[in-house]
């Protein structure tokens, strides 16, 4: 008989590239970690979300139940070792936070092809071939194996299940496993996932004027440039640039002219746009 299947997403990354809570991103109105935890629920007959010890008062996450990473800083190895343990009982259908492509198709597929004699079963990745560990199922006795790499110093979880007994299934929806990462993967994706918001029929980049002044100039080493973006806000487009140069003032602490007219942030933008962001002034 196969153990009981709980749920758990991962949520206890720093997002360091994203420099954003994946958790919280915005997928067709939803946030991704809302999205995750309603497309498992059918699955599993418990949900969890991993969450480092400094998350328990966050809103995103206060609304489910929680597993405190026992080990810190061993990255999404963490939350497995910690569900692992909390609920030994347990297989554990683990998912990263940032798949907002994954679908209820893939989901059945990996419980109808599990192999609870296995340490896990996963996908094959279409990338290198290898396990991927965060869309996958870790059965009870995994612990071992998990316990014994985490011992060893060793903290990837593909690398670990590269060298143990799993079951690899052949991936058929080639998206489902996106991972967003960045902020311009971000815009991509929400673009896919939310019909209409794209300007154009054709869906590429448009070229915009952007000009900096003030501080926001000497961080980004210019006072303007043309650029090729997917954004279709100022908001997107400033997300954007903040990642690419390393602004450091928020959205909220601008103003933002588009084509010499002030303009508010979710103004929708067009090719040949010119677009001027404006720090605040100093002085009384």
């Amino acid at each position: 008989m196969s153990a009981p299947l709980y749920g758990l997403v991962l949520t206890g990354g720093r997002s360091r590239r994203m420099q954003r809570d994946k958790a919280a991103l915005e997928y067709a109105g939803q946030p991704q970690l809302a999205r995750a935890m309603e497309l498992i629920a059918p699955f599993v007959s418990r949900r969890f979300i991993s969450i480092r010890s400094d998350q328990h008062h966050d809103p995103q996450r206060a609304a489910y139940e929680g597993i405190v990473d026992l080990l810190p800083d061993l990255g999404p190895l963490s939350g497995i070792h910690a569900a692992l343990h909390a609920h030994s009982q347990a297989a554990w259908l683990v998912l990263a936070c940032d798949l907002p492509f994954l679908d209820a198709a893939t989901l059945q597929q990996l419980i109808a092809e599990r192999d609870p004699q296995s340490i896990a079963s996963a996908f094959r990745s279409s990338f290198d071939g290898k396990p991927e560990p965060l869309c996958a199922i870790w059965e009870p006795h995994s612990i071992t194996t998990v316990d014994a790499s985490v011992a060893s110093g060793s903290n990837c979880p593909r690398s670990l299940l590269s060298q143990g007994a799993v079951r690899l299934l052949q991936l058929r929806n080639p998206r489902a496993l996106d991972n967003i990462n960045t902020a311009e993967e971000y815009l991509a994706a929400r673009g896919a996932l939310t019909p209409g918001t794209r300007m154009d029929a054709t869906n590429e980049a448009i070229s915009l004027h952007v000009q900096y002044f003030a501080v926001l100039r000497d961080q980004a080493g210019r006072s303007e440039e043309t650029v090729a973006t997917e954004a279709r806000t100022p908001r997107e487009l400033y997300e954007v640039l903040r990642q690419r140069h390393g602004l450091k003032l928020l959205p909220e602490q601008l103003r933002v002219a588009v084509n010499d007219d002030f303009a508010d942030w979710n103004r929708p933008l067009r090719a040949g746009d010119s677009v001027v962001f404006l720090p605040p002034v100093a002085g009384g």
